[in-house]
């Protein structure tokens, strides 16, 4: 494109025209782009147009014959009927006339009424009698032609006839290089600019408004800095229409400084000028100096256009100025704009985003003419407010009245589905999408990974995601971020493999797959992604640094945890709170109440989330009295009223602590009805206080809540076993049994140098099998010889001794502990992750481990973390 601006002459002077040699068609091009709104300039080209035809009317002699009386009546009968814009009966005149050789006059009057009223045909059949009666198409009467073409919306015909005409008037260029700019085609109006420069013909302000236009919407940025020296030369500086475009063109690359000081030193600035740095403003983020403008606008009294009144409701919506919003819905209303489906659309928009729902709603209600924008607006006003069904509502609404959906409609409703878990819906939607070719569409498919990812169904998320042609770093964040908030951490981690190959990562990439090696407890993996982040400088980002707290907090490292937080400088209430359940899941309970203590000093108010941290981190230490103060303040000082997960945590605490009666009546207690998670609670400080009785009393509304959670059947179980009540826990299996259960194996896991090594209980055929097992026979001997106790009685059945080491033997968690001491070097931390929370042996030869090799043991199990160092455990017996 650059071409275009090389036979731009360093002379300030316009060269000579001249005919041109060659008068051929150049080459076109069939790219469109996306074209801004501009100023209307046809009427100027058409004023131009007029003047024109009447003077080479004046100076061109009439057809042949035209003295006679009859033909001069005819022409003035059809040019009368023109003037009075009668297109039928100025027609009829022409066709009956044809035996009469009419002025050209006449022929370019009704070919100018056929361009108003966009008669396309009756200019056709002009142009047939004309090119009949052999009248050379050139001059005023080319220009005419194709002036009735283009108008009409025939761009071909009319770019084919001014190609043949020879012409070198400046405006009839402008009208072509402004249809193929209004079209969409720009590298073909700048084709035209080219040939305009070859040929010698001198552009005027049009002529380079137009070219600025085209050259802002391709994005060549240094093109428009070029023309804009070129102009200067030429003498076009002042013009208000080249300066405003310009405007337009350096706020569109972001040169706000450069625009504003255009802005300052037009001395003729008309209404575009103040829209056009308005809307700059408004674009670039600063809203807030665009209502400046606005404000400025007024005090000099400088006439309001809707334009103005649009962009001014677009930055009441960005900083939510509700008042000023209405103001202007009343001038709108008063000027009047109201009947203006753009003024509406706007203005509903702006209610939505200032939460004025109401507005909103009554804004599109009073529209006479709704359009896809108005039902798309309204519709992302109620998924904005939480409102998702009733957005899915208005949906199908929409579509029942026979307005067709668009990709900005299917992705906000798609964004409803995900958010009300939705999937059914969704998945319709997703069928219209692929029935109306949209999913080809990437912030459409984007969006259907997201709903699929967040309503669970991680296997049609990825099939999108395979179908997409060309991914962008959204697709891949959605995706990986997908798989780790549905406990897929290697999927995730895959993924992230994956796309590092191929697109560098963000700091939205880093706080997607960070939580994948928290959940793995995979430290190796999660060390290398914070050197990503140190390398880019992710850290700075809050969402990527809490992420990092928490993963190191959820991999054993939680002072390397305490360091990184120590490290934000602004802390927020998310990042409080990691750090918070950090400590807790660490059984570090009084470190836990220091920080939420110093959070509070810091005049960061808890929430929902951050009470559940706390709680839980009262009831791994068994701080019993520190945990109903924390309740109690919950509801009394913060105004919080307690939901399930904090009635659950202070059931745990209490049931920890033996207060088993206690806990009972506070879940008789509870204003809301207690869940199943609520009971097992209980059921679980039945089973560490061998409270059989209770726990069976328990374990009925447990069963009746949730009839098929082994989970619970296990506890109870366990219950059994620890009160040697054999025939009880028999039975329970069997029960098991005739339902069909099948519990999941527990299974633990170990990194050692960057690959996981995964153990399920009572498997034998892992490498070092023969190894593992010697060395847990060994400890086993040194057990029995020493002062721990081995626990026997964690079995389901009552077995003998042989089968009893056998299970002691196939614990998956003992297995990942002795294989780590049988590979990590001397000294170095040993850590296991495990499924599930880990059974009193495991937990006993684990200590045992720790005090015999000199090891430190980190274990992490589906409740807590338990550091063995010397024989004993962090826990101290709260797990």
């Amino acid at each position: 494109m650059s071409s275009v601006l090389k036979t731009i002459p360093n002379s300030t002077t316009s060269p000579p025209c001249h005919t041109p040699k060659d008068n051929s068609n150049y080459s076109k091009s069939h790219n469109h782009f996306i074209f801004f709104k501009q100023p209307r300039t046809p009427s100027l080209l058409h004023s131009k147009l007029n003047i024109f035809c009447r003077s080479s009317v004046g100076v061109s002699s009439s057809l042949a014959n035209t003295t006679h009386n009859v033909t001069a009546d005819q022409n003035a009968k059809i040019c009368k009927f023109c003037e009075m814009g009668d297109l039928r009966n100025a027609m009829e005149s022409l066709i009956r006339s044809t035996r009469h050789e009419l002025g050209l006059n006449t022929y370019c009057s009704v070919l100018q009424l056929c361009a108003e009223r966009k008669s396309l045909e009756d200019g056709k059949r002009i142009h047939f009698i004309i090119v009949s009666k052999g009248i050379p198409i050139k001059g005023a009467l080319g220009a005419k032609l194709v002036f009735m073409y283009v108008n009409c919306g025939d761009l071909v015909k009319g770019r084919e006839i001014f190609d043949e005409i020879l012409n070198d008037k400046v405006f009839l260029w402008n009208l072509m290089m402004s249809e193929y700019a209004k079209i969409g085609n720009y590298r073909e109006s700048l084709g035209l600019f080219n040939k305009m420069q070859k040929l010698g013909i001198a552009g005027d302000s049009y002529t380079f408004t137009c070219v600025l236009k085209c050259f802002t919407a391709l994005g060549k940025v240094k093109e428009c800095k070029r023309v804009h020296g070129y102009v200067l030369k030429l003498g076009f500086g002042s013009s208000t229409a080249v300066v405003n475009s310009l405007i337009a063109a350096y706020f569109k690359f972001g040169g706000v400084e450069s625009a504003h000081n255009l802005f300052d030193e037009l001395s003729d600035r008309d209404v575009v000028s103040w829209n056009s740095m308005i809307n700059g403003c408004v674009v670039n983020g600063f809203s807030r100096n665009g209502l400046e403008i606005f404000i400025q606008m007024l005090i000099l009294g400088v006439g309001v256009d809707l334009t103005t009144l649009v962009s001014v409701l677009v930055a009441c919506a960005n900083i939510g100025n509700l008042s000023l919003g209405r103001a202007l819905h009343a001038f709108g209303v008063k000027a009047p704009f109201s009947g203006e489906v753009v003024f509406s659309n706007t203005l509903l928009d702006m209610y939505s985003k200032c939460g004025n729902l109401n507005g909103a709603t009554e804004v599109f209600v009073k529209m006479g003419e709704t359009t896809i924008v108005s039902w798309t607006s309204i519709i992302a006003a109620y998924v904005r407010e939480g409102l998702y069904d009733d957005a899915i509502g208005l949906f199908d609404e929409m579509q029942s009245k026979g307005v067709r959906p668009d990709i900005y409609t299917v992705t906000s409703i798609v964004h409803a589905c995900a958010c009300s878990n939705s999937l059914d819906k969704g998945r319709d939607v997703h069928s219209y999408v692929i029935k109306n070719s949209m999913v080809s569409n990437l912030p459409v498919a984007n969006a259907l990974m997201n709903m699929y990812a967040k309503c669970g169904s991680m296997e049609e998320a990825r099939l999108v995601f395979s179908q997409i042609p060309a991914k962008d770093i959204v697709s891949w964040n959605t995706m990986i971020g997908g798989y780790s908030k549905n406990s897929l951490p290697n999927g995730a981690l895959e993924l992230f493999s994956d796309m590092v190959e191929q697109l560098k990562p963000d700091d939205i990439t880093m706080a997607c797959v960070l939580p994948a090696c928290a959940g793995l407890a995979a430290l190796d993996k999660g060390r290398e992604i914070h050197g990503h982040i140190l390398r880019r400088g992710y850290f700075s980002d809050l969402h990527v640094a809490c992420a990092l707290v928490d993963m190191y907090a959820k991999c054993g490292l939680l002072v390397l945890a305490q360091i990184l937080f120590d490290m934000i400088p602004k802390k927020d209430l998310i990042s409080w709170t990691v750090m918070i359940a950090g400590y807790g899941m660490h059984g570090f309970g009084n470190e836990a109440i220091s920080t939420f203590n110093k959070m509070r000093i810091a005049g960061i108010e808890p929430d929902e989330s951050s009470f559940t941290a706390i709680l839980n981190a009262c009831s791994h230490s068994g701080l019993l009295n520190e945990g109903w103060r924390f309740f109690n303040s919950m509801r009394n000082e913060c105004s919080i009223e307690p939901k399930l997960e904090h009635y659950a945590c202070m059931v745990d605490l209490l049931g920890r602590a033996g207060n088993l009666s206690k806990a009972y009546k506070f879940i008789e207690s509870m204003p809301i009805k207690p869940n199943a998670t609520i009971w097992g609670a209980l059921l679980s400080g039945c089973r560490i206080h061998h409270d059989v009785k209770l726990a069976e009393k328990v374990a009925d509304h447990v069963f009746e809540l949730e009839p098929d959670n082994t989970r619970y059947y296990v506890v109870l179980a366990n219950v059994y076993a620890e009160a040697e009540k054999w025939e009880e826990a028999k039975k329970l299996r069997e029960r098991m049994q005739r339902r069909g259960f099948k519990q999941n194996p527990g299974c633990s896991w170990i990194e050692v140098r960057g690959k996981f090594n995964i153990f399920v209980a009572g498997n034998t055929k892992h490498p070092q099998a023969k190894r593992i097992d010697t060395l847990l026979r060994k400890l086993k001997m040194q057990m029995k010889n020493g002062d721990f106790s081995t626990k026997l009685k964690y079995a389901l059945i009552n077995a003998d001794e042989m089968e009893k080491e056998v299970i002691q033997c196939g614990h998956s968690e003992k297995l990942a502990m002795a294989f780590g001491i049988l590979n990590l070097p001397p000294g170095r931390t040993v850590r296991v992750a495990k499924n599930r929370r880990v059974c009193g042996e495991c937990h006993e030869i684990g200590k045992f481990m720790s005090k015999t090799t000199k090891r430190e043991i980190v274990l992490r199990d589906s409740n807590r973390f338990h550091h063995f160092k010397d024989g004993l455990c962090s826990c101290r017996g709260f797990w």
